[in-house]
């Protein structure tokens, strides 16, 4: 199947071309033909599956095909609504990318910035806005937005909306548009609030669901390190020290952990990065850009401001704390092994965790391999005497050899790779 095939117009199978692209990725295969057919869509698609472009493609085609018959001052036609400035800016490059030769413009608002250039656009006109909750209703209370115009809303990442509080400015915004319009609801995850929030924003939608958690899971080699918490530092350094050139992504629970990892490891001679949401803008693409570019080869960062980090070419993920969330998890670790590249992550799990890593095995329906000898193995033992290390997994010898390994062995391939990849696994 091409995109040709799917019936996409000369103008975007021209920008599609031009960086490389004709196939689309299974995401784009089932939902473009069900958004050009004018249907609601939900969509449970992790991040990396190419799901930006399964509905930005289809959306710019509309809006290209109806321009051609109206015209006069742009007005906001397209609504998508994301949780993070990382991601907002994200989905306006692959707007601005796809749709270079159709004329159709875009903006993106957020928060943690003055809004000046961002109105300033507004009143400009644009036919795409990308916006974050807080400064959508900030914004449409001053008077520099209106929704009445818009054709297409989308959601995007609705989990994640729901985790981090935006589920009353979500049922706000829902509100301010019109009727008539095509929804599209995205969510890398469908528990039961979530399926309750599509119902509210969508009519009889299709439905469209690929890479399901356990296949994510089960291409990524998983590793656990049962240690107490305060030896987890210690174990990091570690662990890191014998592969200094790889690219290595922390994520901590909390903001203040986050900064807490970053500067333990600068003491231990290990320059990482740190991205959450107390960070400026400025400061997070800072640290994002010179992690992707490898001026640093360690980033430190909380779940949400991960949702924005978008790297093909990453040897390794650690979970410095277990999610409480066992799909969290399933994220984290799928930001190592794609497009099309295997991924190694390592865990770490503290007493207290326990409960933690039992959801997350359920969840996957695998158990994760235990490195049982490590200079810090004592510490957890004499932390707890009522949990006893299980001897039900695979057990690793010698010390993390095995491990680092393959670590190694996975960047130096990662760094080797050919840059051919299936369309759009970084959207």
């Amino acid at each position: 199947m091409t995109f040709k095939q799917l019936g996409i117009i000369s103008p975007i199978l021209k920008a599609l071309e031009a960086e490389g692209y004709t196939h689309p990725t299974p995401i784009q295969e089932q939902a473009i033909p069900i958004l050009l057919g004018g249907k609601d869509l939900l969509g449970c698609a992790q991040t990396g599956t190419g799901k930006t472009a399964a509905f930005a493609i289809p959306i710019l085609q509309q809006l290209f095909l109806a321009r051609e018959q109206n015209s006069g001052r742009r007005k906001i036609k397209v609504l998508v609504v994301t949780p993070t400035r990382e991601l907002a800016i994200q989905i306006a490059d692959s707007f601005t990318t796809y749709g270079r030769f159709t004329g159709i413009t875009n903006t993106v608002v957020f928060g943690g910035v003055k809004q000046g250039a961002q109105t300033n656009a507004l009143r400009a006109g644009v036919d795409v806005l990308i916006a974050t909750p807080g400064r959508l209703l900030d914004l449409i209370g001053q008077g520099y937005i209106s929704l009445k115009d818009v054709e297409y809303s989308v959601l995007d990442e609705a989990d994640r909306m729901l985790d981090m509080g935006f589920i009353n400015d979500i049922r706000k915004i829902i509100a301010k548009l019109p009727e008539k319009r095509q929804s599209l609801f995205f969510s890398a995850t469908m528990p039961p609030e979530i399926v309750r929030l599509s119902r509210e924003i969508l009519g009889n939608p299709e439905k469209v669901s690929v890479t399901p958690e356990q296949t994510t899971a089960e291409k990524v080699e998983q590793t656990l390190y049962y240690v107490s918490k305060k030896s987890k530092p210690k174990l990091l350094v570690h662990l890191l020290n014998p592969i200094a050139n790889d690219s290595v992504l922390i994520f901590s629970r909390t903001k203040y952990g986050a900064d807490k990892i970053a500067k333990f490891l600068g003491k231990a001679s290990i320059k990482a990065e740190v991205i959450h949401g107390n960070k400026s803008q400025g400061a997070r693409q800072r640290a994002l850009g010179n992690f992707k570019s490898g001026k640093s080869n360690v980033l430190v960062a909380t779940d949400i401001a991960a949702r924005g980090i978008d790297i093909e070419e990453l040897s390794l993920v650690v979970n410095f704390d277990l999610p409480n969330i066992p799909e969290t998890y399933v994220h984290r670790i799928g930001r190592t092994g794609r497009a099309g590249l295997s991924g190694v992550a390592i865990s770490f799990c503290d007493t207290e965790e326990r409960p933690f890593l039992r959801d997350i095995q359920k969840l996957i329906e695998q158990k994760i391999e235990v490195i049982e000898e490590h200079p810090f193995l004592v510490d957890e033992i004499e932390a707890t005497t009522t949990t006893k290390v299980s001897t039900n997994f695979k057990h690793h010898k010698p010390e993390n050899k095995g491990v680092l390994e393959k670590v190694t062995r996975q960047g130096n391939n990662n760094r080797h790779a050919g840059r051919h990849r299936n369309f759009s696994r970084r959207y």
